[in-house]
Order: C-alpha cells, then structure tokens, then sequence
C-alpha cells in the first residue's frame, strides 16, 4: 500500500508536468494559424487595391521599358477622376486576357485631332514633353465618346494604341501606374506628366 503511493505521486506528476508542454503548443499553433490567417487577409486586401504589371514592348519609351515591374492603384478612378497624362494599365479591347500600358491624352467629350503628330484638343496644339519622336500621322477630327478615353504610347512611332482601335471604354481600365519597383535602379514613381496647352 505505502509502495504504490509514490508511484501514484509520481504518475500525477508527470500528467501535471505535461499539460503546460501541450498547453504551449496549443497556443504557439494557435498564434501560427493567426499569424497565417491574418497574413492571407492582408494579401487579399493589398489584391484588391494593387496589382503588378510587367512592361512588354517599346510602346511607353523613353519613358517607361521593357522588363520592369509597376505597381498599379486599382482604387485610384473611384477615389479621383481620371487626368490626361495618366499612365494607366487597362484590358486590350480586342484581347481580354492581354493588358497593356499607355498614357491618357483624350477625355470623354474631347475634340480630339493628329496632324502630322501633333496632337490638337478642343482646337489647341498640345505640347507633350514626355515624346521623343511625335512621328508623322495624322487623324482626322474625333470626338471621345462617354465613358472612353483616347491613349496612347510615348513611343509614337511604334505603339500599338487608340489610334488603331479608337477609344479605351473605362470599363476596361484596371488603374493607375504608381511605382516602378523592379529593376532596383528604376525604382520610384511612375512619371505622369501633363501635356500642356498654350
């Protein structure tokens, strides 16, 4: 009888000794799983209000090249209105799975005309300092519908644009370029400059 005491003292210290040990892992699995759910919540969130977007094509040089990695404000249309001399990311009209870049000159309700690369909107000659060469095409007077912008590339000789398809329904923009973050020594803000009227 005096013998088996012990051992029994001894078995309830053991179960004792161990319920911290599984306490402690109930706990550190539980604060994973936190840290996991609340981490799947913030990229959900970030998913929503940005998205990544690699440049393929001259179209946006010298401004903008091949291979770097942009940061684009899904939120930025429904916080603002749109500008002319945005760059935005928008759904290729005529392809749905392809995305590409270019930089609003027309807005809904604009005169919008090219002469011999020049731009003229609502009858004033545009100056653009972010296109090297303008080219030299010409279009004839367009009015923007509602609802759809004019784009184009800063590459003008060689862009795939509103010029060839006509005007971008906004429905199609998925947002606004806001940071170039790959390659390293390209770093910082997506430059939209505002063509400028005299």
């Amino acid at each position: 009888m005096t013998q088996g005491r012990p051992e029994e003292s001894s078995n309830t210290h053991e179960s004792r000794a161990s319920l911290p040990a599984t306490e402690q892992g109930l706990q550190w699995l539980r604060e994973v799983l936190e840290t996991l759910l609340l981490a799947l919540v913030a990229f959900a969130l970030i998913r929503l209000v940005v998205q990544n977007y690699r440049i393929e094509g001259p179209s946006m040089l010298p401004n903008l090249h091949e291979g770097q990695f942009l940061a684009v404000n899904k939120l930025a249309y429904r916080l603002g209105p749109m500008q002319r001399g945005d760059v935005i990311v928008f759904y290729y009209p005529y392809a749905s799975q392809q995305d590409l870049i270019k930089r609003v000159i027309g807005l809904p309700g604009d005169r919008l005309e090219i002469v011999r690369g020049q731009v003229w909107i609502n009858g004033q000659a545009l100056q653009e300092p972010y296109v090297q060469d303008p080219g030299t095409y010409s279009q004839p007077l367009t009015v923007i519908e509602p609802d759809h912008v004019f784009v184009m590339g800063d590459n003008r000789t060689n862009s795939n644009d509103s010029r060839r398809w006509g005007s971008l329904p906004m429905g199609g923009v998925i947002g606004k370029a806001l940071f170039c973050y790959w390659p390293p020594q390209d770093w910082g803000p997506v430059p939209h400059q505002r063509p400028i009227t005299p």
